[in-house]
């Protein structure tokens, strides 16, 4: 198997593993097994160890240079504190069908306030994209259903939407540190900051997770959660950026609601009804316009 191959594999294994963890969270936040900031503690904590336990056996370590500190703690701000924490919780409150299309107004962000904070050459595939993208996810943001798998739509879907901003800004604030930094190191500092960061925010409800309640599938959709879910996708995700590009690795993210649509209707019993399917259509070409590259 070529090192190209593996990269595919990786990255389609990182979009799978996302979506699974769409599903497991909501599992565990939908029938009263954990809240969503106590769940993250665990997902944090379990990977920082990881984290560390993999540097300890690298051989390739650098420090991190005092002037790059407050980046880091920025990008732990905004990656953790701010996006999984507002993510968690809208997950909590919303349909995975609509946190899975909802998640991929991200790249559309990204490339509108590149375009602001950057500089970025903004054309009308990316306007159009934007248009479409806001149009999907207002379709989404407007419709009501009825059903036990979401308490608080509107609330769940703007805290989901406000999560995507944070990550895109971590996204700009990150990409100085992936150059001057080996990314495992990058990933391990910025999760080291971030786990110190949500502790006070969630302890609470770690302290009163149901573990007597715990069967063995909620032991099995925990280990999902946090090795495959967490760790291992973020390192899967890095390793094909690296092999193969970032616009390559980007593509990928059209593989996830596909995959976090299966497993809701699958497992959660939600369905995918007209208007999510409209709602989709017009995501998908968002994010397809916004990220489509000009002809010179």
């Amino acid at each position: 198997m070529t090192t190209q191959t593996k990269a595919h594999i990786g990255l389609l294994a990182t979009n799978l593993f996302f979506a699974i963890n769409i599903g497991s969270i909501k599992h565990f936040t939908g029938n009263g097994f954990s809240g969503p900031y106590g769940l993250n503690i665990i997902r944090i904590g379990v990977s920082v160890l990881l984290f560390w336990m993999l540097f300890a056996i690298s051989s390739e370590k650098k420090k991190i240079h005092k002037k790059d500190i407050g980046r880091f703690l920025l990008c732990a701000l905004s990656a953790l504190a701010i996006n999984q924490m507002l993510f968690m919780k809208g997950l909590s409150f919303t349909y995975s069908i609509h946190a899975s299309l909802l998640l991929l107004i991200t790249p559309i962000l990204i490339t509108f306030i590149a375009a602001w904070i950057l500089k970025e050459r903004l054309n009308n595939f990316k306007i159009a994209g934007l248009v479409m993208g806001i149009v999907g996810a207002g379709i989404l943001i407007a419709k009501r259903e009825s059903s036990g798998s979401g308490d608080n739509i509107l609330l769940g879907d703007l805290l989901i939407i406000l999560s995507a901003f944070a990550y895109t800004f971590y996204f700009i604030l990150v990409k100085p540190l992936m150059v001057k930094y080996p990314p495992l190191d990058v990933m391990r500092w910025v999760f080291t900051f971030g786990l110190v960061m949500i502790i006070p925010l969630g302890w609470s409800e770690f302290t009163n997770i149901t573990w007597q309640k715990f069967e063995l599938l909620e032991y099995a959709l925990l280990f999902l959660i946090v090795v495959p879910g967490t760790f291992l996708a973020y390192i899967f995700n890095v390793y094909g950026i690296k092999i193969l590009g970032a616009s390559v690795a980007g593509t990928y993210i059209y593989s996830q609601p596909f995959f976090g649509v299966l497993i809701a209707v699958l497992f959660l019993n939600e369905h995918f009804s007209m208007y999510k399917i409209i709602a989709a259509i017009f995501i998908f070409a968002g994010v397809f316009l916004a990220t489509k590259k000009e002809n010179k």
